[in-house]
């Protein structure tokens, strides 16, 4: 009994400082944001744009917009996780939306990532392969590519027999010219950040970087300026860490933590590089707020984003430019046309028992990085995926979302759904 107390008291002491610790992760937080209600509409217009009724309980984990044919007109792509395909989805200049399936039959995709890996002139497709969209540590990750040839895509599996698979970035991370890949193994309770190098004839040869469950996004930039690409990496589950892997040259890289909370509730969701300050170097962009481990899944004041700011020498600050209940997933493109980046943020799990709650926010950037919450959606909900683009020609980025419904309200359901931006208010 008296170990017990001991315990005890050991718990309370530890959970006040943390308490303290995580109490002062938000004390700079943006006063005027409210981290789960509704707010104001803001000085740009958005027209929502439903590329089709959903269909059953949608099931979508990526989305992009992208120009795969190389004629200026940008296409939507979507993982469809329920349909264990990659769809496109083009629209016409009325308005209307054709869905077309560019891959089929594989189980589980989290991530496409197109890349002209053989180099012949068109985009490869290169499919993370969760297997199971539910939590699991079995071997049923896959590392998929997709080459795209006359008639479509042929299928080659570059890695298998690993836990689940949710994203893989392209780049010549070894300098001799073909294109190798950065690999986040999520797992469950076990997982891996590993590198593929392209042997040449076909193969790739996987190379461990760190052994940690919930990798989410390993996005690839030169983040130190030396000229080569680095590799960023989440992680989540078990620790909440931000890594980066300097390249040294020679396929060798430099692990580097650069930084952590004890906030193990955090949630990190993804991670975006981009250049958001626009000072020549590229930062990271955090989206906080996964709780779907919850049975009851609720907004909390940590949600929102986070900007690691690049100061040079693999020094990263931390900015809390946002609170936004149930965060999933961001976007950065300059959506107000003043010619600075701004962020776009979608909700999984906010408060829905009222239906003005925002599931689709942008942050405006007023130039030196400050920002202001404006809400462009209340539903669809359960969004796990945002992605930028000019969709309708009209030289302005729009936004596209996804949903994942896995959990109720089954309700306000959508599976892709687009916003056109219309530009600056009258």
């Amino acid at each position: 009994m008296r170990l017990l107390g001991l315990l005890t008291t050991a718990v309370i002491v530890l959970g006040i400082v943390v308490a303290g610790l995580v109490g002062r992760l938000f004390e700079n937080a943006p006063s005027h944001v409210s981290y789960d209600g509704r707010y104001l509409s803001g000085p740009v217009l958005f027209r929502q744009a439903e590329s089709g009724r959903p269909r059953g309980l949608p099931q979508i984990t990526h989305v992009q917009v992208l120009d795969l044919d190389d004629v200026g007109k940008p296409a939507v792509v979507a993982c469809d996780t329920r349909g264990n395909r990659v769809i496109r989805l083009d629209r016409d200049a009325d308005g209307a939306w054709t869905e077309s399936v560019l891959i089929d039959d594989v189980g589980v995709p989290a991530h496409a990532t197109f890349a002209d890996v053989d180099a012949d002139g068109d985009l490869d497709c290169l499919v993370a392969v969760l297997g199971d969209i539910y939590p699991s540590d079995d071997a049923v990750g896959r590392v998929e590519l997709f080459r795209r040839g006359p008639t479509g895509y042929s299928r080659e599996v570059l890695l298998e027999d690993v836990r689940r698979v949710a994203d893989i970035q392209a780049a010549d991370l070894d300098a001799d010219g073909d294109t190798d890949l950065a690999v986040a193994v999520f797992g469950y309770s076990r997982g891996e950040i590993l590198w593929l190098e392209n042997q040449g004839d076909g193969r790739f040869a996987d190379h461990r970087l760190h052994s940690a469950a919930g990798g989410i996004h390993v996005p690839t930039a030169d983040f130190d300026g030396d000229g080569d690409p680095d590799i960023a990496a989440i992680i989540s589950q078990d620790d909440e860490e931000l890594w980066a892997f300097e390249n040294l040259g020679g396929g060798k890289f430099e692990p580097r933590m650069l930084w952590r909370t004890p906030n193990f509730d955090l949630g990190s969701a993804g991670l975006v590089a981009a250049d958001l300050d626009r000072d020549g170097d590229t930062d990271l962009i955090l989206p906080t707020g996964d709780n779907l481990e919850d049975f009851a899944a609720y907004p909390q004041p940590y949600h929102g984003c986070r900007w690691f700011e690049n100061q040079g020498d693999w020094t990263f600050t931390e900015h809390q430019i946002a609170a936004f209940g149930g965060t999933y997933a961001a976007a950065v493109a300059d959506l107000d046309s003043d010619e600075d980046n701004d962020i776009v943020l979608v909700s999984m799990a906010n408060d829905w028992s009222d239906p003005a709650n925002a599931s689709v926010v942008w942050l405006e950037n007023d130039g030196q990085q400050q920002f202001t919450t404006w809400q462009v959606a209340s539903t669809p909900i359960h969004l796990v995926t945002v992605a930028t683009g000019d969709i309708d020609g009209d030289d302005r980025p729009d936004i596209v979302a996804g949903s994942l419904n896995l959990r109720p309200p089954y309700e306000r359901l959508g599976g892709v759904t687009a916003w056109l931006n219309r530009g600056r208010k009258p």
